[in-house]
């Protein structure tokens, strides 16, 4: 479930932004449960050095240098995975968005059916990332990982730790019951301080879980026929 939702605007015309963050609060407040942020920014260099990561972001392409279309590449090149959505007057960079794997295209003057059945997607896109996402707390802040990312969960002491599959490794305060409970069935308990993602898992030999990029995490002696079965029906569900 979607508890907090960040958008952006980057239009170099305050009316439109004004405009936009209207709609954008009505909208919420009429269709979704879920709290907001709104920051506007005037144009793709301000939004490139803001440094945050959002949720949503809607991006004017007619602007001075970097343009939305560059602005959005930019975001793509370092990694964002926000919902881009373009808002012009230009209709013949429609196809450019594809590039960028734009979200939707919205043309200026906003049409409100037209805006109402983009955010309609918006909402549900989001849904369902927060159903294959986990969001956890570190600090004063939270941080979202793809479940698809983490290849295996070990627990020491008070703390989690998520092994991902680019070698990174996040820690953070949480039980291992408490994690268990919140991910999906893709991941299996093959010991009592390990969980481990079938998706990653290549095969079980001398009581431990072989892992695709070479990691082995260890399997309780009375869990390895579990964990065999397990595997063959993620296996099979898999290959529907």
């Amino acid at each position: 479930m979607v508890t907090m939702i960040t958008f952006a605007i980057c239009d170099d015309e305050p009316r439109t932004a004004r405009e936009l963050a209207g709609c954008l609060a009505d909208y919420m407040e009429e269709h979704s449960t879920a709290a907001c942020t709104v920051s506007s920014f005037s144009g793709g260099r301000a939004l490139l050095e803001s440094g945050s990561g959002f949720d949503v972001v809607f991006l004017d392409i007619r602007m001075e240098q970097p343009d939305g279309m560059e602005t959005a590449r930019l975001l793509r090149q370092r990694g964002d995975s926000s919902l881009l959505v373009f808002v012009t007057v230009l209709k013949e960079c429609v196809f450019d968005a594809f590039q960028v794997e734009a979200f939707d295209y919205l043309l200026k003057p906003l049409d409100g059916v037209r805006f109402r059945q983009t955010m309609d997607r918006i909402l549900r896109a989001l849904e369902q990332r927060a159903a294959e996402s986990l969001v956890i707390r570190r600090g004063t802040g939270w941080e979202v990982v793809p479940l698809s990312d983490i290849v295996y969960c070990e627990v020491l002491g008070r703390k989690i730790y998520l092994h991902k599959s680019d070698g990174a490794v996040i820690d953070y305060y949480d039980r291992l019951e408490d994690l268990e409970r919140r991910v999906d069935g893709r991941f299996f308990k093959c010991h009592r301080s390990y969980l481990v993602n079938l998706g990653w898992v290549r095969g079980c030999q001398d009581g431990q879980a072989v892992l695709a990029q070479g990691a082995r995490v260890p399997v309780s002696r009375l869990r390895e026929r579990e964990l065999t079965r397990s595997l063959l029906c993620y296996m099979k569900e898999k290959g529907r």
